[in-house]
C-alpha cells in the first residue's frame, strides 16, 4: 500500500491548516485554511490551491475555525464538488462563518480596486476577491455533517472518526484507518487538530486516543504553559474593577468559542461577587450568531456552564449583556466614556468591529485592552502584546496609552502540560509523529521535549510543503 502525507499548512505557523493524504488511489485533505497575519498571506492563499485540487476526493474538517476552514469557498470557486465533512455543531459554525470570510473578501478587493484607482491604475478591476459569499454558499451545501464516535467510510478501504477535541463547540480529534490489504490490520492515522485545555469552562476535555501507526499534533502553545483559571480570574476581575469607573475594557476575541468562554468568566465573576455590575457588550453579528449556535448544543455543555447560565437568567442585574446587530449600535458604544466591557471580532485585531473600538480606545490611558488568546507573528493583536507604542488603523497612527493584559488561562487551546498530558494517553509511541501548528522555533522545541519528556524517537517538525511515505 502506497500512503503519502504532504504538510501544505501549518507547519512552521499557526495557521493555514492543510494536510494532504494520498492512499488507495485517492487523495484527500484534513483541513482547508486560510493562512493568517503574514505579510504575504494573501499571495499565499492565492497560491494554495490550484485547479488539480479540484479533484480531491473528499475534505475533512477538524473545526470550524477560519485558519482551519477558511480556503474551501476557494476550493469551491476552483470547482471542487465533493463532500466536505464535518461535525454538526462544526458544519452550524461554518454556515456563519465562511459567509462571514466570503464578505470581508469581498470587501478586501473592493478597497484594493479603490485604492488602486486612486493611484491611476488602468487594471485597477483586476483586484478579484479570494472568494465571494456565492462561493461559500456553494461551499456549504458540500457538508456531510457526521457525530462524534460515529465510523464512517469516506471512500473504499478508507474509515474515519471524529472524537471530541474540547477546543470549540463541535471541535474534532479526527481517527483515519485506511486498509492494506494481505490480511494485514490497518494503517491508523491521527490528526490532533486544535486541543483543548483540559478543566477549563464550557467544553468538555479533550477525548484520549490510544494508538496510531501516524500521529499529527498541534503545538501552538508547546513551549509555555498557562495561568490557571483561579490566577486568571484573579488578573480579569482586578483589571474590571480598576478600569470600568473611568475607562471601557476592549477585548479582541475570535467570535466562535472565545466570545462564549469570556461571557461564562465575566458571569461567574458576577456570580462571586468580585466585580461590580456589568455593562456588556458584545458587537460582532458572527460572535452572536455563534452563540446561538453554542445554545443549540448546550447539552454538550459542561454542567457548570449550564448552572451559571441558569444563575445569570435569575439575576439579570448583575451583569447585562447586550448584542449589537447594526453598525450604528457599534458606533453607539464609542460613545460610552467608562463602564463598558466590549467584546468584539477579530481576536488577532486583523479586521472587523475591534479595530474601530481600539482606535477609540487605545489613544486612552484609563482604558484597558484584555488578550485572551493566541496572536499570531505580523499580526495586529501581536504588535499590541509586544508593546508597540503606536499603531496605524484606518490610514492614521494611533498612540498606544492603553494597559495591554494578556490573560492566557482563556486559552481554547491546550498549553505544554495538556498537549503532553494528551499525548501520555497513547499505550506506546506512534511509529511517526508530526509536531504542527507552531511557530518554527515552537515546533521544533516541542518535538525535542517529546522525545526528552515522552522517550518517543520517531518525532519531527515538518517543513511547509513536506511530503513523506508512511
Amino acid at each position: 500500500m502506497a500512503l503519502s502525507l504532504t504538510f501544505r499548512g501549518a507547519s512552521g505557523e499557526v495557521t493555514g491548516s492543510c494536510f494532504e493524504v494520498e492512499a488507495l488511489g485517492r487523495r484527500f485533505l484534513v483541513d482547508c485554511g486560510l493562512v493568517q497575519g503574514d505579510r504575504d498571506a494573501d499571495e499565499r492563499n492565492r497560491a494554495a490551491l490550484s485547479r488539480r485540487d479540484a479533484k480531491l476526493d473528499f475534505v475533512i474538517a477538524t473545526h470550524a475555525h477560519i485558519d482551519h476552514t477558511g480556503l474551501i469557498p476557494r476550493l469551491a470557486r476552483l470547482g471542487y464538488r465533493g463532500p466536505v465533512y464535518a461535525t454538526p455543531a462544526t458544519a452550524d459554525l461554518m454556515g456563519v462563518m465562511l459567509p462571514d470570510s466570503a464578505y470581508i473578501q469581498e470587501k478586501d478587493a473592493e478597497w484594493a480596486r479603490e485604492r488602486e484607482a486612486r493611484r491611476g491604475r488602468r487594471d485597477a478591476g483586476d483586484d478579484e476577491p479570494l472568494y465571494t459569499i456565492g462561493d461559500a454558499h456553494d461551499a456549504l451545501r458540500l457538508l456531510e455533517p457526521v457525530g462524534y464516535a460515529t465510523t464512517f467510510s469516506p471512500a473504499p478501504g478508507i474509515t474515519a472518526c471524529f472524537r471530541d477535541a474540547g477546543h470549540i463547540l463541535g471541535s474534532s480529534i479526527v481517527e483515519l484507518w485506511i486498509e492494506r490489504g494481505g490480511g494485514a490490520a490497518p494503517f491508523k492515522l491521527v490528526c490532533s487538530g486544535d486541543l483543548g485545555q483540559p478543566g477549563r469552562p464550557v467544553l468538555p476535555d479533550p477525548t484520549p486516543v490510544a494508538e496510531a501507526d501516524a500521529l499529527i499534533v498541534e503545538s501552538t502553545y508547546g513551549n509555555r504553559l498557562h495561568k490557571t483559571l483561579p490566577e486568571t480570574y484573579d488578573e480579569f476581575s482586578a483589571v474590571l474593577t480598576r478600569v470600568l469607573p473611568r475607562g471601557n475594557v476592549v477585548v479582541p476575541a475570535f467570535a466562535v468559542g472565545r466570545t462564549q468562554e469570556v461571557l461564562h468568566v465575566l458571569a461567574d465573576l458576577a456570580r462571586q461577587g468580585r466585580v461590580p455590575a456589568l455593562n456588556v457588550f458584545v458587537d460582532s453579528p458572527l460572535a452572536t450568531a455563534a452563540t446561538a449556535i453554542t445554545m443549540k448544543y448546550a447539552g454538550a455543555l459542561d454542567r457548570e456552564s449550564r448552572d451559571l447560565a441558569a444563575w445569570l437568567a435569575r439575576h439579570p442585574e448583575r451583569m447585562r449583556v447586550r448584542f449589537t446587530e447594526t453598525p450604528d449600535d457599534s458606533k453607539g458604544i464609542n460613545a460610552i466614556r467608562s463602564g463598558a466591557v466590549v467584546i468584539a471580532a477579530s481576536g488577532m485585531c486583523e479586521a472587523g468591529r475591534v479595530r474601530h473600538h481600539l482606535r477609540h480606545s487605545l489613544p486612552r490611558e484609563e482604558c484597558a485592552v484584555v488578550f485572551t488568546g493566541f496572536q499570531a507573528a505580523g499580526t495586529l493583536g501581536r504588535a499590541l502584546v509586544d508593546g508597540a507604542r503606536s499603531v496605524r488603523l484606518f490610514r492614521e497612527e494611533v498612540p498606544v496609552r492603553a494597559s495591554m493584559h494578556t490573560i492566557g488561562g482563556l486559552s481554547a487551546h491546550g498549553d505544554q502540560a495538556a498537549l503532553l498530558g494528551w499525548l501520555r494517553g497513547f499505550r506506546e509511541a506512534p511509529s511517526r509523529t508530526f509536531v504542527v501548528h507552531g511557530e518554527r522555533e515552537t515546533q521544533q522545541g516541542f518535538a525535542a521535549l517529546i522525545r526528552e519528556r515522552l522517550g518517543w524517537t520517531a518525532v519531527e517538525a515538518p517543513e511547509r510543503g513536506l511530503r513523506v511515505l508512511l
